[in-house]
């Protein structure tokens, strides 16, 4: 059996102050306040953004036990009822075989591969059952009730449970793969109201009755209903996750207004957990409590919106580090380069600068400035080797300069001139220049280390500010703003070498952000995020994985037009406006550990 020396390598410590760095897993004895105590790693649960379904819709019915593998049925969106089924793998709905009853307010339950469908509208109340094999629908036996506005549980098409439904109904039966039979009722009357579980341990949750809007919770055994904690947020139109009925998701619905509020059931209390990014109603939920699916529905429009809930994520935090020597805001940077081996050049001081400094995990050291002195320039590279081009000398300007470490190197220009622009390289002899103005380009430029050439310019719009991110070769485009009309932006694409390609937006769109990462993983902080360009700064820091955005930890001092370096789990944040130039820099842990008390005498 393993020890905490074999582990650790030394026998549990006595203290009289907790140690000031103690590493994850560290076991210690206090002796002053004779308490045992750990380190633990700081985790949370979020949602992020996941990929749009196809078609906008409300009042479906969704089918799942991860955020991964999902699949929502039927609905509603004009001109009326759908039969569309649509499959998710985590980043992707794929459209499918269609239900044989179009339908709206139909209950669900099942995986991806197994599946049931029944009850509903269209236009009349609807006892239709369908069975899901992973390809086909196959109507099986009528439901003896029918109805809409409904629950369902069950973890495939061989067992479930239908409770609730229109003309707020107690009613509730179950289902053996063949037939469907009925058991004892709710003991509260509703509909429009959220299930999960199996056809022997269930919730019903939430709902509207007779007498409005409830947080009623009820308990199913396998034989009878017993109501337990409600809810702390009474809603209706809400959805749930969850295999059983001592661990629940509640989310979305309306209370009015619509509402994003998540909750999580213990098996005896509802608490409180993040929010959803978009409120909405009538929406398709799927999962378990520690990985669930928020799919389509209305905000009251309807929204495309896919939204993915884990638990357990590493909690990140941003701290303090040492000033830089000159207080700037459109500051570039080597965009390769680490948290402890960081490069800052040009900006506005307020005049244009040439300045250059670099970052040493501590401290900013002024080393050779840049030959031509400009702000709102883009970079790429690393500390010992950066590239610096465009930007505004009073004129825009293409100028490109190299540096070696030591010195800046004047070479050949971009094809277009142009500021606050966007940049990413590996090195100084491949990076990649897109995005900038006046007026807002899409153009996007290839340096090979000699020359630039002009290749496919971005998918959207022309637009400013953008943040860059990776290499020539793998890229993001993400936030900015214009063109004129438009306002600030939560677009991003991606860059393949040849061509850009939409993906997952922001959560909030941004402009004058700065960034660290690569394509597949990568932070987005700070920024502009009015809509109107209006100066609301901002220190929202989201977290792309290569499908969806999540918030994490904010900024601690708000910012735009700053410069941004390293990776997700060691970022770095330095200058800016606030509005006011500022010269602070903030470092960015990707994971944060706490300290447990075990025990105390």
């Amino acid at each position: 059996m393993a020890t905490y020396l074999g582990t650790h390598g030394s026998r549990i410590q006595n203290y009289t102050t907790d140690p000031d760095n103690p590493n994850t897993g560290e076991v210690w004895y206090n002796d002053t306040s004779n308490a045992l105590k750990f380190q633990y790693p700081n985790t949370t649960s979020a949602w992020s953004t996941g990929g749009n379904v196809n078609t906008a819709r409300n009042r479906l019915a969704g089918a799942g036990v991860n955020n991964s593998a999902s699949l929502i049925m039927g609905g509603e969106a004009p001109p009326g009822s759908l039969a569309l089924t649509e499959s998710y793998d985590g980043s992707t709905w794929t459209e499918v075989n269609d239900l044989n009853q179009a339908r709206k307010g139909l209950g669900g339950c099942g995986t991806q591969t197994s599946a049931l469908g029944f009850g509903g509208n269209e236009p009349g109340d609807l006892a239709i059952t369908e069975s899901w094999n992973g390809t086909n629908w196959t109507e099986v036996n009528d439901m003896n009730t029918a109805r809409r506005e409904l629950a369902g549980a069950g973890l495939s098409n061989t067992n479930a449970l239908a409770f609730g439904g229109n003309g707020t109904s107690a009613k509730a039966e179950f289902w053996n793969g063949t037939n469907w039979t009925e058991v004892n009722d709710l003991n509260s009357s509703r509909q429009q109201l959220a299930g999960n579980g199996t056809n022997t341990s269930a919730l019903g949750i939430g709902g509207n009755t007779p007498g409005g809007i409830t947080a009623n919770t009820e308990l199913w055994n396998g034989t009878n209903w017993t109501e337990v904690n409600n809810l702390n947020t009474g809603r209706y139109v809400l959805a749930a996750a969850g295999t059983d009925n001592t661990s629940a998701l509640a989310f979305a619905g309306e209370t009015p207004p619509v509402t994003g509020k998540t909750e999580e059931w213990n098996g005896t209390n509802w608490t409180e957990v993040a929010d959803m990014s978009t409120a909405r109603r009538q929406l398709g939920g799927s999962g378990v409590t520690t990985s669930a699916l928020a799919s389509t529905g209305d905000t009251p429009t309807l929204t495309a919106a896919t939204e993915e809930f884990s638990a357990g994520a590493p909690v990140g935090a941003w701290a303090t580090g040492g000033n830089l020597n000159t207080a700037r805001a459109k500051i570039a940077t080597a965009s390769a380069a680490t948290q402890t081996a960081a490069l800052g050049f040009s900006g506005e001081t307020p005049s244009v600068s040439a300045l250059t400094e670099a970052y040493n995990g501590t401290s900013w050291t002024e080393v050779n400035d840049l030959n031509t002195a400009r702000k709102g320039a883009a970079g790429a590279g690393t500390q010992p080797a950066a590239l610096c081009f465009g930007g505004d000398t009073g004129s825009f300007t293409g100028a490109t300069e190299t540096w070696n470490g030591t010195n800046w190197t004047e070479v050949n220009d971009l094809t277009t001139a142009r500021e606050r622009l966007a940049g990413c390289g590996a090195t100084n002899t491949a990076a990649l220049a897109f995005g900038g103005r006046d007026p807002q380009r899409q153009l996007t430029e290839l340096w090979n280390g000699t020359n630039w050439t002009e290749v496919n310019d971005l998918g959207d719009t022309g637009r400013y500010s953008i943040v860059g991110i990776g290499t020539s070769t793998a890229a993001l485009a993400v936030g900015g703003y214009g063109p004129p009309g438009s306002g600030t932006r939560d677009v991003v694409e991606s860059w393949n070498g040849t061509n850009w390609t939409g993906v997952t937006h922001l959560n909030t769109g941004t402009y004058g952000a700065a960034a660290a990462g690569t394509q597949t993983s990568a932070l987005v902080f700070g920024g502009d995020i009015n809509p109107a360009g209006g100066a609301t700064l901002s220190g929202k820091t989201e977290q792309w994985n290569g499908v969806s955005w999540v918030e994490v930890a904010d900024l601690a001092t708000a910012r735009f037009r700053f410069g941004g370096a390293g990776t997700t789990s060691a970022a770095l944040a330095f200058g800016g406006a606030t509005p006011s130039m500022t010269a602070a820099t903030e470092e960015w842990s990707g994971s944060t550990t706490v300290t447990k008390t075990v025990s105390t005498d």
